[in-house]
């Protein structure tokens, strides 16, 4: 497989960065995470958005433009032979001296990742797990897509290496919070239902999109702080991330739920693959 690393296709056996990364040392980077469609990179817009965002906190100066990163991701995607790709795209600090760097960061490490996956349809069920381990506080003022998940890892040990299932953390207040690679849906009485960026969640921006599907769908969305009975009394359950896009829920500890065959949840993934080929943000929408 071929990865983009600072401007240059390289094969992955042959891809180095320094030691002194301080990516590596100290975790300072931001990444995203999505996928192209029969080559087209879904919401390309709002991700890079999003990791303009997070760089801007991280006092980390990268060139991020659009049309130069679809380039990249064409010649890229011709090269492994892909269509169809999971895509991570990786920027950190870059090299610097061993300690606490408090000056930009003028030289940053970007790295586009690419592999083949699997076809998206059927909805693939996961069993939903409530997490003993609580979510961590963001280290900004809002959680950014960083290299530091410690958090993630150590809820992903609690639950055992099952692809079929997934965490689903409360916050230390009790509230429900977000899954460890996904945001957290759930419906009841026809409308939808997601905890607030309050809680300290990573806002997706597939679950960005939801909301503004639902909303394109006149259905009735509500988004605010709640505790676990809310979610265990629910008609439907799912999660959502960029790259498994709508993932149905079929048990969460004793209670049972309708999964795929949920009514709502073949609806809005209905929706979803409508726009997969040609979106580019969700502005379009």
């Amino acid at each position: 497989m071929y990865l983009y690393l600072n401007g240059e296709i390289v094969h992955a056996s042959e891809a180095v960065i320094s030691p002194f990364d301080h990516g590596y040392l100290y975790g300072l980077g931001v990444f995203e995470t999505f996928r192209t469609y029969d080559g087209h990179p879904f919401l390309l817009k709002d991700h890079l958005k999003r990791l303009s965002h997070g760089l801007k906190e991280l006092n980390i100066a990268a060139d991020l433009d659009e049309e130069k990163i679809r380039n990249a991701i064409r010649t890229l995607l011709d090269k492994n032979g892909l269509k169809d790709a999971y895509c991570r795209f990786n920027v950190s600090g870059g090299e610097g001296e061993i300690g606490l760097q408090t000056a930009p960061y003028e030289d940053a490490t970007v790295i586009l990742f690419q592999k083949e996956l699997p076809p998206s349809l059927p909805l693939k069920e996961k069993e939903g797990v409530l997490l003993q381990l609580r979510r961590n506080t963001p280290e900004t003022g809002e959680r950014l897509k960083s290299h530091h998940y410690l958090n993630n890892m150590a809820a992903k040990r609690e639950i055992g290496p099952s692809p079929q299932r997934e965490g689903i953390f409360l916050t230390k207040e009790g509230h429900l919070c977000e899954g460890i690679t996904s945001n957290l849906f759930w419906v009841k009485d026809a409308e939808l239902y997601t905890p607030a960026v309050e809680t300290g969640l990573l806002n997706g921006i597939t679950r960005q999109f939801i909301l503004a599907l639902a909303d394109r769908m006149q259905m009735g969305v509500r988004v605010g702080l709640f505790e676990q009975e809310r979610l265990l009394g629910a008609d439907e359950v799912f999660f959502t991330n960029s790259v498994q896009e709508i993932i149905p829920v079929n048990r969460i500890d004793s209670m049972s739920f309708p999964g795929r065959n949920g009514v709502y949840t073949g609806l809005l993934h209905e929706r979803y693959s409508q726009y997969t080929g040609h979106l580019n943000s969700i502005e379009e929408l």
